[in-house]
């Protein structure tokens, strides 16, 4: 089979070319953009009734761009002023510059994570004693909350957000090459809107360990594995597939 279209299960990324665009241009592809989930924020008032009181806190644990996005449309909603001993502790380098869009990092404490589980969790391990705020989604992974509880260190978990199944209606008779994945929230998506998708001839990409494990329990096969040392980014695994079908 020749590859001549693909669904990215996520927003389009943004800026005036991607390197999906280049990957599209190269091998002469269509590659359309559709999210699978949506996030949806948690009104204020729902978190008042739940006696959050950020202020309490002496920290906050950010572990993704849309955790940012949502606490700080929270403080604003609340009319809270954060002060400028509040610490924020980032799971990795991306997610601590990302706050820029909000506040003055130079203000701020920023602990910084190097992309690893372990070694964030050596920097809540070496501040134990603070209190933690955690903004969070409906749907997150145990590990934090886990090592927290483990550590006996003090925190509080708010939902600030919830992942929800997107509508793919308008997808119903379109046909696509391959469908690329990179969550388990994706792959239950799919079947919330086609409880009777058969794989058949396309092929599926998935991104990261959790997202085979989905696509196994589902009974997919997941074409085009990424990452891995060959292949370190999606686009890099897509390329090679694609190439690999044209001989």
């Amino acid at each position: 089979m020749s590859v001549k279209s693909i669904l990215i299960s996520q927003p389009h990324p943004g800026g005036k070319k991607t390197v999906y665009d280049t990957l599209a241009e190269k091998h002469g592809v269509k590659v359309d953009f559709h999210p699978f989930i949506e996030v949806v924020g948690v009104p204020a008032r729902e978190l008042r009734k739940q006696k959050l009181r950020i202020l309490n806190h002496d920290a906050i644990i950010f572990n993704s761009r849309n955790a940012i996005d949502h606490f700080f449309r929270i403080v604003e909603e609340m009319k809270v002023e954060i002060p400028p001993t509040m610490k924020y502790f980032c799971t990795n380098e991306g997610v601590s510059l990302y706050i820029q869009k909000y506040t003055q990092l130079r203000k701020r404490k920023m602990f910084v994570g190097k992309g690893t589980e372990a070694s964030f969790f050596e920097l809540l391990k070496k501040h134990k004693a603070l209190n933690y705020l955690f903004p969070c989604s409906n749907i997150r992974k145990e590990s934090i909350p886990n090592y927290l509880n483990e550590m006996n260190i003090t925190y509080t978990e708010a939902i600030m957000y919830n992942t929800v199944n997107s509508d793919l209606s308008d997808l119903a008779s379109v046909y696509y090459d391959i469908l690329v994945f990179f969550s388990p929230q994706g792959i239950s998506s799919l079947f919330a809107n086609f409880p009777d998708f058969i794989q058949e001839d396309r092929a599926i990409a998935g991104w990261g360990k959790t997202t085979n494990a989905a696509l196994e329990e589902a009974g997919l096969d997941n074409t085009i594995y990424a990452p891995t040392s060959e292949h370190p980014s999606m686009v890099a695994a897509l390329n090679a597939f694609i190439i690999s079908k044209k001989k």
